[in-house]
């Protein structure tokens, strides 16, 4: 009974969101109590709900941080070099810009963090495909696929925690899957070009002089359908998507976040502050202290450096004080599910049977179910469920028919361009609270792409012997 209402909680959920019939907060919130109160168990509902916020209490208070860190380091100007050099390789071309998001993602992710790759990511992008009238969705599932694939790096979580579970070494995990990952990397960026090229059709081309032109008395307008190249006309002779003067406001507007003469920059103190982030990141890789407190710090240190005066820094917590409650607020929404998923013993019991259903015959391919259960498992449930919860028992069954333990390990890494877009996943509330897209938008638009990422990784896997 408790497999069959975990799975109706978690379908329950996902239609609502991507219906948009109920907003994610209040899904997250609203879904699991009454779920909790269905399975008989509704006077434990508080102790669940409290667990799940104390587990998840060091994320928000990492991103909370993490968002007025990277945003006083976005008004100083330590990001516009990056901005720069993306718009010179974007040329103002769509299917540049997408390429460009795949790439910037990417590099980005390096540091092993979901939350900061996305804050780096949107803030450099956003702007350019709100000026151009992109499809938002298109920035966010790129970056959170692009993501997904090196969150397998050893730092970055999934790979440290199934070499745990299973006794093994990290990098006799990772080492080997390099050229799979590096597949799957390939395949993200070949997605991003045909996505490209279907914003190019749609939108066509400009310079970048003319993308950048902010003049109050113009706007953009096509010259043409297809790929013909937009160009600039007088005001109120219409948009490309036959809107008026109000829209084109709003891109304006959106675009000063490139103004070079914002009152925020602080050029003086640029390598400063490049230092501080690099060695914030080190630390982070380093595991020198609990990333909730080295945001803390550096947060604080940043805004006491670039903004003395106690006037400039409430200005500047203000100024990004709508992202740091929508994404908290998520996460702590969040808890409130996963608190009862788990309170309950939903998560176990769907994961037992699901390992049951596997038929004996399957045994020697014990690395390829778990490849391909990790693409639903890690979406529905949180890394450490799967890797702590699931993996041992995968594991043991393929050790059973010789199956090696790296096998299994390696497999159940491929799931995790997928489980990036995961309601589960702190981080993705920051990727589409900053782009300003709806929860169930994301879903709808990333998934499907996200699944053949994550089978296009397996499948290198098995292809090179590696899996």
């Amino acid at each position: 009974m408790l497999t069959i209402l975990g799975f109706a909680m978690i379908a329950t959920f996902l239609v609502l969101i991507m219906t948009k019939k109920m907003s994610p907060i209040a899904a997250l919130v609203l879904i699991p109590a009454l779920f909790c109160v269905a399975v008989g168990q509704g006077a434990q509902l508080g102790d669940y709900v409290i667990e799940g916020v104390g587990n998840l209490a060091p994320t928000a208070a990492m991103l909370m941080f993490a968002i007025v860190y990277f945003g006083v380091m976005i008004d100083v100007g330590l990001f516009d070099p990056i901005v720069r050099g993306i718009l010179r390789f974007c040329k103002a071309d769509p299917m540049r810009i997408v390429i460009g998001t795949a790439l910037l993602a990417a590099v980005v992710s390096l540091d092993g963090d979901g939350s900061t790759t996305f804050m780096i990511t949107v803030s450099a992008m956003y702007p350019l495909y709100k000026r151009l009238k992109m499809s938002l969705v298109v920035m966010t599932g790129v970056a959170a696929t692009a993501n997904g694939v090196m969150n397998t790096l050893p730092w970055g979580g999934p790979t440290a925690r199934a070499a745990t579970a299973l006794k093994v070494d990290a990098a006799d995990i990772f080492v080997p899957m390099i050229p799979a990952l590096a597949v799957g990397l390939l395949a993200v960026i070949l997605l991003a070009w045909v996505l490209g090229r279907r914003e190019r059709k749609r939108l066509g081309t400009l310079t970048l002089d003319e993308a950048l032109v902010t003049e109050p008395e113009t706007v953009l307008v096509g010259a043409g359908g297809g790929g013909d190249r937009l160009t600039k006309a007088p005001k109120g002779t219409g948009t490309p998507s036959g809107t008026g003067g109000a829209e084109d406001a709003e891109a304006d507007e959106e675009f000063k976040g490139l103004d070079p003469h914002r009152p925020t920059l602080r050029p003086k103190l640029y390598w400063f502050n490049a230092g501080l982030t690099v060695v914030l990141l080190a630390a982070m890789i380093l595991e020198l202290m609990p990333i909730p407190v080295l945001f803390l710090l550096g947060a604080a240190l940043a805004l006491t450096v670039n903004f003395p005066h106690m006037p400039d820094q409430r200005a500047r917590i203000a100024a990004h004080a709508d992202n740091v409650l929508n994404v908290s607020g998520m996460v702590f929404a969040a808890a409130v599910f996963t608190g009862v998923l788990t309170g309950t013993g939903m998560v176990e019991h769907m994961a037992d049977w699901l390992v049951g259903a596997i038929p004996d015959g399957m045994g020697p391919h014990m690395a390829l179910v778990t490849g391909l259960l990790s693409l639903p498992l890690t979406y529905f449930m949180s890394n450490d469920g799967f890797y702590f919860g699931v993996l041992p028992v995968l594991a043991e069954a393929g050790a059973a028919h010789g199956v090696s333990p790296l096998e299994i390990a390696r497999a159940s890494i491929a799931g995790q361009p997928l489980h990036m877009s995961s309601p589960l996943v702190p981080a993705v509330y920051v990727l589409v609270g900053m782009a300003k897209v709806e929860f169930g938008d994301h879903t709808r638009f990333t998934v499907k792409w996200a699944v053949l990422t994550s089978l296009v990784v397996l499948g290198a896997g098995i292809l090179f012997g590696i899996i």
